[in-house]
C-alpha cells in the first residue's frame, strides 16, 4: 500500500539525505510547507499524507484496530513501501505529535529487522516534535476509552463542532483564539471517518513503550518540543535523549515558529 507523497527540491550534494515529514492528527503534508520552503533548496524533502489525511483519505494500510499494535505496523510498512517507490536511498524522518509516535515505531521496528533486507531505504536520524513514548499498560484502557469517544464524535458529528471542542484541550492552551479559529477552518475540510479510524489505529493505548527501545538505538534521535507545552516538555527533559526547548512556542512549532525549527533541523543534521 502507497501513501500519497510530494518531493520537493534537490539535493545539493549526491550523498545527502532525504528529508521526510510525518504529520500529526487532523494534518497533511502541507503543514510542513513553511518549512519545506526554507530547505528545499539545498535538500530533497518528502512529504507524507498518511492514512485518512489529506490525499491518503480514503487509504486505511490495511489498519486494525483489533490488533494489540493497532494499525503501527500496517503504517511503517506502508510508509516503507512508499519510501522505496520514490526511489530514496539515505533518509532522515521528521514527525510531529502523532507522525512523531509513528516515527519512533518506524525507528525501532527497522532495528528490530536490520538483517531483513540490504536494499531497503536506509534511516539515519530522526527528529521528534512533541510525540509521545508510550503509556503504561495501567492507563491503557482509560486512554482508548478516552479516544473511543473522540473517535464517535469526529465520525458522527459535524466535523466543525467537533474541532471546536478539540483545540479547546490542554495542549493546545498556548494557542490564542485566532489561531485556534485558524485551525478550526483549515482542519474542516478533513473526512470524519477517516480521522476516527486513524485517531483508534493510533492510539496511545495501542502503541508500545518505545521509549527503552529508542535509547538503545544507534542512529541519531534528537527530540524538539516547544517552551509552552508543558506536559511535552517534561516528557522530553525526562527521556534521556537529545532534547531543544523552543523559546515561544507551544505544541506545535513548525507552525507556530517554522524559523526556529527550521535552525534546529539544519543543526541537528549537522
Amino acid at each position: 500500500m502507497l501513501l500519497y507523497s510530494e518531493t520537493f527540491g534537490t539535493k545539493a550534494d549526491i550523498n545527502q539525505p532525504t528529508l521526510v515529514f510525518l504529520h500529526g492528527l487532523l494534518g497533511n503534508g502541507r503543514d510542513w510547507r513553511y518549512v519545506i520552503s526554507q530547505l528545499s533548496t539545498t535538500h530533497q524533502c518528502i512529504s507524507i499524507d498518511l492514512p485518512g489525511h489529506g490525499l491518503s483519505a480514503f487509504i486505511d494500510a490495511e489498519m486494525t484496530t483489533e490488533a494489540r499494535d493497532g494499525g503501527f505496523e500496517a503504517i511503517h510498512q506502508a510508509l516503507m513501501a512508499t519510501l522505496k517507490q520514490r526511489g530514496v536511498n539515505d533518509y532522515v524522518l521528521i514527525g510531529y505529535s502523532m507522525g512523531a509516535r509513528l516515527a519512533m515505531y518506524h525507528a525501532c521496528a527497522l532495528a528490530a529487522n536490520s538483517s531483513v533486507s540490504s536494499n531497503r531505504p536506509r534511516l539515519i536520524n530522526v527528529l521528534l516534535e512533541g510525540g509521545h513514548f508510550g503509556l503504561p499498560d495501567a492507563e491503557r484502557e482509560l486512554r482508548y476509552q478516552h479516544d473511543q469517544r473522540w473517535a464517535a464524535r469526529f465520525a458522527q458529528q459535524p466535523l466543525v463542532d467537533v474541532l471546536q471542542d478539540w483545540y479547546q484541550q490542554p495542549v493546545f492552551a498556548s494557542l490564542t483564539v485566532d489561531q485556534r479559529q485558524d485551525l478550526v477552518a483549515k482542519r474542516s475540510d478533513n473526512l470524519g471517518s477517516g480521522i476516527a479510524k486513524m485517531m483508534l489505529a493510533t492510539s496511545l493505548a495501542k502503541q508500545p513503550q518505545l521509549l527503552p527501545q529508542l535509547q538503545q538505538l544507534s542512529l541519531p534521535i534528537h527530540y524538539l518540543c516547544g517552551e509552552h507545552d508543558t506536559k511535552f516538555r517534561n516528557l522530553a527533559l525526562a527521556c534521556g535523549l537529545a532534547v531543544t526547548v523552543i523559546d515561544n512556542s507551544g505544541h506545535n512549532i513548525h507552525i507556530e515558529q517554522p524559523i526556529a525549527f527550521t535552525t534546529a533541523l539544519l543543526a541537528f543534521l549537522d
